[in-house]
């Protein structure tokens, strides 16, 4: 009997102890649900400034730039925390198909085969591809690339300017990387956004833009939403035009452009 009693308080036992963890697993569950409801996950490239950049103090943790401005103002007026997934800008559509991060800002360019895979939001910056030279450079058109040795940024609107144009190139996954192959005379020309080919060149010296508004077409930047979260890019729609009508953007523009 006492073999008995042991036996079933030990069961007892067992089965009070399996219900309190499954509730201490549960509060800590609910916690963490509640704590992913109250941030917004962007994913970018901070590798495109004045778009975005690491900086020593950023508006987003270590992220600066208009870009990252721009997610901040999003996720206070959600209610939310913005926060920042860094990585190789070939992976964020699919980061954003995957549900690592809510939508994507990085200066991306809407093209129709990236709205096959994504929604954009609406446009809130225009810009253009164009040429990094030497002052030196005999390059004045982009016809003149045709014997060159050019450089892009892998994933870039450059890289496919390029290789529509039917060009050689040679494409690296950072900006910064591809300036510094022209600045060491490895290549004769990096093709890239008008805004950050101005930040570069500001911040080099000997090196001058070169455009060609015949060869390269207007571009628009937007904010990529994954197709199955409409209620996400109404929200964004809502808070860009906002900003974009009080001038916000503007702002923002001539801040980091400088």
């Amino acid at each position: 009997m006492k073999k008995m009693m042991k036996k079933l308080a030990l069961a007892v036992a067992c089965v009070t102890t399996v219900a309190m963890l499954a509730a201490c697993g549960g509060k800590e569950d609910e916690a963490k649900n509640n704590e992913q409801a109250n941030v917004i996950k962007f994913g970018t490239n901070a590798e495109f400034p004045p778009f975005e950049f690491v900086a020593a103090n950023g508006v987003i943790d270590q992220y600066d730039g208009i870009d990252m401005a721009i997610a901040k103002q999003i996720g206070d007026e959600l209610g939310k925390t913005a926060q920042i997934e860094n990585m190789e800008f070939d992976s964020l559509l699919l980061a954003l198909q995957n549900g690592q991060v809510d939508a994507v800002i990085a200066g991306m360019t809407v093209d129709p085969e990236r709205a096959e895979e994504v929604n954009f939001s609406v446009s809130y910056y225009n810009a253009k591809q164009v040429m990094i030279v030497k002052e030196d450079s005999d390059i004045a058109q982009a016809s003149d690339m045709a014997d060159k040795k050019i450089v892009v940024i892998q994933g870039y609107t450059g890289e496919s300017c390029v290789k529509k144009m039917g060009y050689a190139y040679e494409a690296f996954k950072k900006g910064s990387e591809a300036i510094m192959e022209l600045i060491n005379g490895k290549c004769d020309v990096v093709v890239i956004d008008s805004a950050t080919a101005k930040k570069y060149v500001g911040d080099n010296e000997g090196l001058k833009i070169v455009a060609d508004d015949a060869a390269f077409g207007d571009e628009e930047y937007a904010i990529a939403v994954n197709k199955k979260d409409t209620e996400l890019l109404e929200q964004i729609n809502e808070i860009l035009t906002k900003m974009i009508d009080d001038g916000t953007i503007q702002a923002l523009s001539e801040k980091y452009a400088d």
